[in-house]
């Protein structure tokens, strides 16, 4: 559960990832250099220059105290100190307590090893940034000395930490175009697989890694096995749809010279039911060559189709439209899925209602009825093919053949979308939502 959320965290995309992935180790040994390596060094160095400093200044001390006198231990001193570059003072009156700048690391190092090693340290001052001073009580009073911090302290540390941020960039950029040429072929993998799934082919050449290779061979694999099963279905369904029909105008034929009469009559009802379950089998088998995708306006394209059912004085009426733009479409199966839609509607219900939603990454199209709609445990069952709830949807409106949902369902699909059906709180009936990706 703990890794569960900790993914919620991560970047969503595979580059972030793998992004992620390289900057980790790299910030990690930066860290890891600077406060072991760079600090234990500096340390070192730090604690091993002080200790040379303090045997001068316990030279310098002891011939301050062999000195019988505090002007005498100052001439004595003096003479010696000039040429080893310290500065005194004597007598002097130290500051209460050390000075020392927070950032200033090496030089709590520095203060600890002169403590130990010169006796009666009063007070050490490195608020000069290139001076240190320090007060050290003697025989003949407390003493001031100055001498240089490059005496004690290592000069410019920061410049390896420079160097090692530096070429740390410099790989990581280099890491960063590798990277992307490695990415490369996954992208184009993804947009292939994703155009497929809304209908489109797109040429795509396996490129890459070698376990990316496979990956797309799989994939052109797939899509030509899928290809080649659709056109099977489609070739199939066209066919018995064909070779039904020539039976069924003899028996036409046959009704229309046998006369007149109850039984006649119901004869000719089935036999025109028989003609419509294969104008929608025709229908549900040339979905798939309808056309082929082009640049549409989804909201001309819903004008259109409800202008079509207001011609034949069909109670729709497009409610309302949001956004604007164009969608890669294939507009012949979408003006399809959206009649069977509105034709539902206006089976089962006295008026129809069309929304059309434009947004950046969909297209939203409604369809509402205030007939008397599907029981909510019946919906996922109605978008299934040859499925029919005439009883739920009044058969006194008149019945299909179960197959204009499904096929709406499929167009969406195709679209990289989907269909799904809801009760429409406008008008009480149904309401088909028909979602379309951009």
């Amino acid at each position: 559960m703990e890794l569960l959320r900790a993914n919620r965290y991560f970047p969503r995309s595979l580059y972030g990832r793998a992004a992620l992935i390289l900057l980790v180790p790299v910030v990690t040994l930066q860290i890891v250099v600077s406060f072991s390596f760079i600090q234990r060094h500096f340390e070192g160095v730090t604690e091993q220059m002080t200790r040379n400093v303090a045997l001068e200044l316990r030279y310098l001390l002891k011939l301050i105290d062999d000195s019988p006198s505090g002007p005498a231990a100052l001439d004595a001193v003096l003479s010696v100190a000039e040429p080893l570059a310290f500065k005194f003072e004597l007598p002097s009156e130290p500051p209460v307590g050390d000075i020392r700048p927070f950032y200033d690391f090496s030089g709590r190092v520095m203060m600890d090893t002169l403590r130990g090693e010169v006796h009666d340290v009063r007070s050490i001052d490195l608020s000069a940034e290139k001076h240190v001073r320090t007060w050290i009580g003697t025989r003949h009073g407390t003493i001031f000395a100055e001498f240089h911090r490059s005496r004690v302290s290592a000069s410019n540390p920061h410049q390896l930490l420079v160097l090692m941020v530096f070429t740390g960039i410099l790989l990581t950029l280099i890491a960063f175009v590798f990277l992307r040429q490695q990415l490369r072929p996954i992208k184009r993998l993804a947009r292939a697989s994703e155009a497929f799934g809304k209908g489109r082919i797109e040429r795509y050449d396996p490129s890459g890694a070698a376990e990316v290779r496979a990956a797309g061979q799989a994939f052109l694999d797939m899509r030509t096995r899928t290809l080649g099963q659709i056109e099977q279905r489609t070739m199939m369904l066209l066919g018995v749809s064909h070779d039904m029909r020539t039976p069924l105008t003899r028996l036409r034929l046959g009704l229309s010279m046998a006369g007149e009469g109850q039984e006649i009559k119901d004869m000719e009802r089935d036999v025109g039911e028989l003609e419509r379950l294969l104008d929608e089998f025709l229908a549900f088998a040339r979905d798939d060559s309808l056309d082929d995708p082009e640049l549409t306006d989804p909201v001309d394209l819903a004008r259109n189709v409800v202008g079509k059912f207001v011609e034949l004085g069909r109670p729709v009426r497009l409610r309302e439209v949001s956004g604007e733009g164009t969608a890669v479409l294939r507009p012949a199966a979408v003006s399809r899925a959206l009649e069977n839609l509105i034709g539902n509607a206006v089976r089962y219900g006295s008026v129809c209602e069309v929304r059309i939603v434009v947004s950046p990454g969909t297209v939203r199209i409604s369809v509402e009825d205030d007939g008397p709609g599907i029981p909510e445990g019946a919906r996922e069952e109605a978008l299934k093919a040859f499925v029919r709830l005439d009883p739920a949807r009044n058969q006194n409106r008149g019945g299909g053949v179960g197959l204009g949902l499904a096929i709406a369902s499929d167009i969406a699909h195709r679209h990289g979308g989907s269909l799904s059906l809801d009760r429409s709180l406008a008008l009480g009936g149904l309401r088909a939502d028909l979602v379309l990706a951009r």
